[in-house]
């Protein structure tokens, strides 16, 4: 069987593939370095209560970015 071309894939087809495909650890590996390459991501201390989440407006704006990103994409793989 040929092996995948891991560095072609998007991150999006790679987390897939390692998600059905949990015993491949080069691929497991290569979504981790291309994950801490892109670095984006927002470090927040742990919090205390759902509450402290006010304090921290850029994750939320994240959050709020991705969800939108995510469901945009999902509107694009509609046919209608």
């Amino acid at each position: 069987m040929t092996e995948p071309n891991f560095n072609t894939m998007n991150l999006k087809k790679l987390r897939q593939y390692i998600l059905s495909h949990r015993e491949d650890n080069e691929a497991f590996y290569t979504f981790v370095d291309r994950v801490d390459k892109e670095k984006n991501w927002i470090n927040n201390p742990p919090l205390d209560s759902i509450e402290d989440l006010d304090n921290y407006p850029n994750f939320l704006e994240k959050i709020k970015k991705d969800k939108d990103r995510k469901v945009s994409e999902n509107l694009g793989d509609l046919s209608f």
